[in-house]
């Protein structure tokens, strides 16, 4: 997944902070051509954090891409811009209008509790590139990993309670010194490579487009592109300043799908020529690949700067993810008493900081874990697997409420119409559910585990986050826990 989806997720566009009077006014008149949405679209969703995932498969990492662009990448894309050219508040109004409040609720809630497993899997992935910096052996040290995971955190915690204005500054060159600068790197590295003469660590043929099937466990890190993918929906929120939605938001999704597939699949390729999949690091796989090449190159000094790279987008990101998904539960519950009067407290800046607090505090439990479970990567693959099954609620309840929205309000104005809107929903619909239920079955690289205490564990997760929490707010829910209007000033304030 990327790095910029969420915030705009959570709050499309409550989460963030807004300028007044004329700024404002100003802000939403203004007009973007559809390459520079392509642009916007690109930056947030694609990300090299997920290339030694798909890398084990070699070739046919290419395949396993494609599918869920197919599947799951458009049909998101297409349904999310035509709800929001017709109702603004994002998927919480969505899935309220064409479903119902309390489903609104819980699909703004997966949003903003898929970032409780996210944050731990995106800190390992940093705590594994800083190690390529200070002991590479430090990669696979499960109490190493935890002390980086709440340390980063808490420091991320308290950036974001302070209302700093850096934090939208550091995502967004996190996508060029992180993201595109090293992918290229990477790429190029490793075509010189094999264009020397050196045999890539994975067959290359045609034979190996297709994956090997040796059973359904063989297709299950398909389930981490959906994750991947996620964050489409974000950057619908702007298909009314194009100047012609109808024709241009298709072409530049089908753009930005370009570059995106092309910043997924070149990297991932690289690192499969020069990394056999047996000894791939789902975590640190990245600093690998390149580890390998630099020093092949003779050039090995460059990789303390690619591993600064890599952290400042991930890091940025994290910072990002902060403000966003809890800045868009707070505003939601504040207006429907969703959540108790302590949670919506905001400090003098006006940041939610003890919905942040709360949530550090699992984080450092999660984070635990890493040093209890000795093997990194298996706890790695196992948030992120939890983390995807949360996020696929919130798009469950979308392409259904979708399909309602055209149904109930056939004549509501919207500034783009999505062709063959049910049965793109319905393809995304299904994927979705299908990526669910593949979600529950063990990776092939985890075979030798217990299946029964990885489903456990998966369903564990899913059910507490995506059922059980969300229930009880509602059930507790008091009149009293409403607090529209209040302090709307100092929220949107806080959220700079």
């Amino acid at each position: 997944m990327s790095t910029a989806d969420v915030p705009a997720n959570g709050a499309e566009g409550s989460g963030r902070a807004e300028t007044a009077g004329t700024a404002r006014t100003a802000v939403a008149s203004q007009k973007i051509t559809w390459l520079t949405l392509a642009l916007m679209t690109t930056s947030s969703v694609a990300s090299l954090r997920a290339s030694p995932t798909m890398a084990v498969y070699g070739l046919a990492c290419v395949f396993l891409y494609l599918v869920p662009a197919i599947v799951f990448l458009l049909p998101t894309a297409l349904v999310s811009a035509e709800l929001a050219s017709g109702w603004k508040g994002g998927v919480y109004n969505w899935v309220a209008q064409g479903l119902s409040k309390p489903l609104g609720f819980l699909a703004v809630w997966c949003q903003f509790a898929m970032t409780i497993f996210y944050y731990p899997s995106l800190l390992a992935y940093v705590a594994s590139t800083i190690s390529y910096v200070i002991n590479p052996s430090l990669a696979s040290n499960g109490v190493y990993t935890a002390i980086v995971i709440v340390v980063l955190y808490w420091t991320g915690v308290w950036v974001s309670s302070r209302g700093t204005n850096a934090v939208a500054g550091l995502a967004s060159w996190g996508l060029i010194i992180g993201t595109l600068i090293p992918g290229a790197l990477l790429v190029v590295l490793g075509v010189v490579f094999l264009g020397q003469g050196n045999p890539s660590a994975a067959p290359m043929t045609a034979s190996h487009f297709l994956p090997e099937w040796t059973g359904i466990a063989s297709l299950v890190l398909i389930v981490n592109n959906f994750l991947s993918y996620s964050g489409m929906e974000m950057n619908a929120v702007h298909v009314n300043k194009l100047r012609d939605p109808a024709k241009e938001f298709p072409k530049s999704m089908f753009l930005s799908m370009g570059m995106v597939l092309l910043i997924f699949i070149l990297p991932a390729l690289a690192i499969s020529w020069v990394i056999p999949a047996s000894q791939l690091s789902l975590t640190a796989g990245v600093m690998q690949a390149f580890d390998a090449f630099l020093q092949y190159f003779h050039i090995g000094w460059l990789v303390p700067i690619i591993a600064f790279g890599l952290c400042a987008a991930s890091l940025g990101g994290m910072l990002t993810w902060l403000a966003g998904p809890s800045k868009g539960l707070l505003l939601i519950s504040r207006e429907e008493g969703y959540l108790p009067p302590f949670l919506q407290k905001l400090n003098g800046r006006g940041v939610q900081q003890n919905i942040l607090v709360t949530q550090g505090i699992v984080t450092t439990v999660i984070a635990l874990m890493y040093a209890l479970i000795p093997d990194v990567s298996s706890v790695y693959w196992i948030f992120s697997v939890i983390t995807t099954q949360v996020y696929l609620i919130m798009y469950l309840l979308m392409f259904l409420a979708a399909m309602q929205l055209r149904k109930k309000f056939p004549d509501h104005p919207r500034g783009y119409r999505a062709p063959m809107l049910k049965t793109i929903c319905w393809v995304g619909f299904v994927s979705s559910a299908l990526a669910m239920a593949i979600g529950f079955v063990p990776s092939s690289q985890f075979g030798g585990g217990s299946v029964w205490a990885y489903v456990g564990i998966i369903g564990g997760g899913l059910l507490l986050l995506g059922v059980v929490i969300p229930w009880a707010f509602l059930k507790a829910r008091k009149p009293s826990w409403r607090q529209p209007g209040a302090d709307a000033a100092q929220v949107e304030g806080g959220a700079a």
